[in-house]
């Protein structure tokens, strides 16, 4: 088997759990290799041994020659990992090694409870679709969001108005403070936040989620993912913000956007035992009473 692991920092001793990876990898004679900023991070702790690890880097797609993709952090790691993985159906172990962990939600103690069903391949695949992102002025090197993308105000106080189309039929003039477009996936993120609906991961369709809008009747709204959105912003300032997952550009007022779903889907690793809805009452405490 060939492993590639990642992270984007080193936190609450996830070196340990790297470490604990490599061992298994080794004793299985399995081939391994660890993207090189990540590689220098985890060499800052004197204890971690594997200095001379074969590498990847991060600005470069993979191959797909790669049975497992590991990565250590949290969601976020997760959908830094999308934009080296891409469409090469590479499956992601998220180990989590941040903090709520809805794509991340394999636990650190679960992961050495179970590293040799992971090793195996003894799991369920989960695929999620991602939106895919076209400018009419701009060419991004990765157009693809797993989670969202938003726009948000840019050096203003005043709210924008971005007027939304579907199949190129106006559906709204959003006065707000911004628009989230999201999938099922991030249905639990900044679309969540601003009062959106939660939705689980294979239904398709996407969300769309005023950012405060300045009109009280205005509420998110769930489409079929099989339709074409176009947004138009108008603002006092030059320039917005458009944001895919973590990912943030500045844009003219001038540029528009057309979104639609990816050709193709993003596989993560779930345990056998595991199911989303076990994983939303745990990360959101749901049937849990302080008062008991």
């Amino acid at each position: 088997m060939k492993i590639a692991i990642y992270g984007i920092g080193v936190y609450n001793d996830a070196q340990v759990y790297v470490s604990f990876l490599i061992e298994k990898l080794i004793e299985k004679k399995f081939d391994f290799y660890i993207e090189e900023n990540f590689l220098q991070e985890l060499l800052k702790d004197q204890s971690f041994k594997y200095s001379n690890a074969k590498t990847f880097s991060s600005l470069t797609k993979l191959d797909a020659s790669f049975d497992l993709f590991f990565t250590f952090g949290g969601d976020g790691t997760i959908l830094s990992a999308i934009t080296i993985i891409q469409d090469t159906q590479i499956p992601i172990v998220g180990i989590n090694t941040g903090r709520l962990g809805f794509l991340a939600s394999i636990s650190k103690t679960e992961f050495q409870n179970k590293i040799h069903d992971l090793l195996s391949k003894k799991f369920r695949i989960n695929q999620r679709a991602l939106l895919s992102v076209q400018l009419s002025d701009k060419k991004l090197d990765f157009h693809e969001a797993l989670n969202e993308i938003s726009i948000n105000r840019k050096e203003s106080t005043s709210m924008i108005i971005i007027d939304a189309y579907l199949n190129n039929e106006l559906l709204n003039s959003y006065r707000a403070d911004g628009l989230i477009i999201a999938t099922p996936t991030g249905s639990t993120g900044y679309s969540m936040s601003c009062g959106g609906p939660i939705v689980s991961p294979e239904n398709e369709i996407f969300i769309v989620t005023p950012i405060a809008p300045h009109n009280l009747n205005i509420r998110p709204f769930i489409l079929s993912d099989n339709v074409e959105i176009k947004l138009k912003v108008i603002s006092r300032a030059d320039e917005y913000l458009l944001s895919l997952d973590s990912r943030q550009y500045s844009m003219k007022t001038t540029s528009e956007i057309l979104l639609k779903k990816a050709s193709y889907k993003i596989n993560l690793v779930q345990e056998q035992e595991s199911t989303y809805l076990k994983t939303i009452k745990n990360k959101l405490l749901w049937g849990s009473d302080s008062r008991n």
